[in-house]
């Protein structure tokens, strides 16, 4: 049996969420360039694991990496967290394809679907969380 092709109103509900978290990662976004978290005494909280542990976590500095890349200084962006500079790309393409999937009716097959993405990105997330704390060089240039 086949089902009807979805309205032009069915689409638009569906892109909702989608749309959703988009805007939710521009206001996101504002607040950062609102509150330039590379500038010392900014509002913004500090990251707490290294509040609390006083080590750098896989995301410290990407609050700063973010602001970074939004005013196109990518040799900053990389020294505050290169690995989430990587990530940024395919986050967009994540959403993206989501927001095809949703407007056609039928999910979208991604990087985040792959078999071994999961594999590689613990790998990945546990290797950037060691390298930037091991306490002697090169790896101490890797501290923000």
């Amino acid at each position: 049996m086949l089902l009807p092709a979805p309205t032009l109103a069915m689409r638009v509900r569906a892109i909702v969420p989608p749309a959703v978290v988009a805007l939710g990662a521009c206001a996101g976004c504002a607040v950062i360039a609102l509150a330039n978290p590379t500038a010392p005494g900014n509002p913004l909280p500090v990251c707490p694991t290294k509040l609390v542990l006083g080590i750098d976590c896989p995301g410290c500095g990407s609050l700063r990496m973010i602001y970074s890349v939004m005013h196109g200084n990518l040799a900053a962006a990389v020294h505050y967290n290169a690995v989430s500079l990587v990530v940024l790309p395919l986050l967009l393409l994540a959403l993206v394809t989501w927001t095809i999937g949703r407007w056609r009716g039928r999910p979208v097959r991604s990087w985040q679907h792959w078999r071994w993405t999961p594999t590689v990105s613990l790998v990945v997330f546990f290797g950037w969380f060691l390298a930037r704390n091991i306490p002697f060089e090169p790896f101490t240039s890797l501290k923000v």
